[in-house]
């Protein structure tokens, strides 16, 4: 459940938390700083929102299955 990012995608992700803090709360922290927070979330917060996806995922399957299920009844022809 590793998930590498691009530099550009990291400094983006970095630059996003920085101004998060400046706006929000009226704080400006480094570089340093924010790539803690962001090693917090990677580490404490992305399993919820990795179990969260799995569970939309398999719904949708779920759904799709259902629909081809329907599908393939509709194929079948009458028998005399």
């Amino acid at each position: 459940m590793f998930i590498n990012f691009s530099k550009q995608q990291k400094d983006q992700m970095l630059s996003d938390i920085q101004r998060f803090f400046y706006e929000e709360r009226d704080e400006e922290i480094g570089i340093l700083a924010a790539e803690n927070v962001l090693e917090f979330f990677k580490k404490h917060i992305r399993p919820h929102f990795y179990n969260e996806g799995i569970r939309d995922s398999k719904k949708m399957i779920d759904e799709k299955l259902g629909t081809l299920e329907e599908d393939f009844y509709l194929l079948e022809r009458p028998v005399k």
